[in-house]
């Protein structure tokens, strides 16, 4: 009899959530769910953590169905009727995860949209790219897709240059509305991932993160002469 290798899903699993909540509280996930453990936070943002870490249980659970019936599907084991019963089985489960996410997201939600009309400029302010996002984004204008690995589920995007964009980051610019996917493309096979006409507006027309620092001069050269102000 083969047996299936253990199913670890990761320790802390990302969701649609992550960057909103973010921005409407101003921590990283990892910082806030460490003051809510220190008992720091006040009850609205309390609440959001509690309804925030549920959602990722959720979302864990999810996963580890995904991946189990990717990997009876693998070809590992023999098709006969136990496979088939261990497929239905296994795809009744992933129903009822994606169920049980769905709901907790949705409650998830309902806390998180006082805080962030309570705070809008917060929420605003998750819309402004930072170095490395830029970079992604300006990396993508060269085409690029995303992929889901068969046996593990983790998603990246690879640009056309050969850059690998994390999943996380893409996400962030998906939801800014800065890049879009082709979704009629199976996500083993790569989704194509291209600019939306604002992400081309960012890239032409934003301001970059840093200024390119002047040349240090030649040894043995003058110095330039100081710019003089009228």
């Amino acid at each position: 009899m083969i047996s299936l290798p253990s199913i670890t899903p990761p320790a802390k699993a990302l969701t649609s959530l992550d960057h909103r909540v973010e921005a409407a509280t101003g921590h990283s996930i990892d910082r806030l769910w460490t003051y809510q453990d220190r008992g720091l936070l006040d009850e609205p943002l309390s609440r959001l953590a509690e309804a925030h870490r549920s959602l990722a249980d959720a979302e864990r659970g999810v996963t580890f169905y995904r991946v189990l019936l990717q990997r009876l599907a693998s070809g590992e084991l023999a098709v006969d009727q136990d496979l088939f019963t261990r497929i239905d089985r296994t795809v009744a489960q992933l129903k009822d995860a994606t169920a049980t996410r769905d709901s907790r997201q949705d409650l998830a939600v309902a806390v998180l949209e006082p805080l962030e009309a309570a705070n809008p400029v917060a929420a605003e302010a998750g819309a402004e790219l930072i170095a490395h996002e830029f970079a992604a984004l300006l990396a993508i204008t060269q085409g690029a897709k995303l992929h889901q690995h068969l046996q593990t589920g983790r998603m990246s995007v690879v640009t056309a240059s050969g850059v690998r964009v994390a999943h996380p980051v893409f996400q962030r610019l998906e939801e800014a509305g800065l890049v879009v996917r082709d979704t009629s493309r199976p996500l083993h096979a790569g989704q194509p991932v291209s600019l939306t006409d604002s992400g081309r507006t960012t890239v032409t027309g934003a301001a970059r993160p840093a200024a390119t620092a002047a040349p240090a001069p030649r040894m043995g050269s003058w110095p330039a002469a100081p710019t003089r102000s009228r």
